[in-house]
Parts: C-alpha cells; structure tokens; sequence
C-alpha cells in the first residue's frame, strides 16, 4: 500500500482489537484484527502504559512504535486491519533493529493464524 497509514484514536477501535490475533514478543505485544470493511487501509495504534514507566519513556516507546509501523507495515502488514502495539517493560532499551526483526516475526505469525 503506498500512502499513510492511519492511526487508531477512538477507545473503541482498541477494545475491539482487543478481542483479536495476539501476538507476545519481548518488546511489545501486536494485535490483529481485520476490520472486514471493504477498506484496503492499514490503520496502527500504540499504547503504553503507565507500569512501563513515565511519560518521557512512554512517549519515546511510542515513537519508535510509529517509526516502526512506518517502515514495516506497508510492506509486512495485513491490508484492511488493524494493527496495536502494546509496549512492554524493557521494551523501550531493546536495540531498534531487534525490534524491527519482532515485529516482521510478529506479523508473519499473526498472518498464520
């Protein structure tokens, strides 16, 4: 997909991964969910919460989720689902290239399931 990739910010679109494809890394966990609406876009959202630490390393966690999404999602993501990063304690020190390899890891074994 070239283009944007849209960023998740209602309450609900989060509840509703919620109840989707889970996948546990060391970093971060990945939710898919399709949305099965006839849309092609890829939609992300990040959160991190409070356990993980204040809002400087909550802030710079989600960053580098955004940047990750940004380079890995148009070419490893699932077209028309969602896609939530969940921070996890630790995750924020985790070399950026790690995380790239996770979150390719990630999405190839939510794609299986």
């Amino acid at each position: 997909m070239a283009g944007r990739i849209e960023t998740i910010r209602l309450r609900r679109d989060f509840l509703a991964a919620n109840k989707a494809r889970r996948v546990v890394m060391p970093g971060f966990i990945l939710l898919l969910r399709p949305r099965g609406d006839d849309s092609p876009a890829m939609r992300a959202g990040y959160t991190v919460t409070k356990k993980i630490g204040g809002a400087v390393v909550r802030n710079r966690m989600k960053r580098r989720f955004r940047e990750l999404a940004r380079a890995m999602l148009p070419e490893h993501g699932e077209p028309g689902a969602d896609h939530i990063l969940i921070g996890r304690d630790g995750g924020v020190e985790r070399d950026f290239a790690t995380l790239t390899g996770e979150l390719r890891t990630a999405l190839a074994k939510a794609r299986r399931r």
